[in-house]
């Protein structure tokens, strides 16, 4: 599923900034927040796709 996809590649892409957020780096922090907002919405992509797929069986 490309929804699925999209979400775990954001989420790969912000760990090491999580780790560098987490050391005190408040830019990293930063980009932690936005990523977490994209994972957010990406989240949601993914939620409307499975339902399309339930409803459409």
């Amino acid at each position: 599923m490309e929804a699925y996809d999209h979400l775990v590649k954001i989420v790969e892409e912000a760990a090491e900034d999580i780790r560098k957020a987490d050391g005190g780096n408040k830019a990293a922090g930063t980009r932690v927040r936005k990523a977490m907002q994209d994972i957010k919405k990406a989240a949601q992509d993914v939620r409307v796709a499975v339902l399309e797929t339930r409803d459409s069986s």
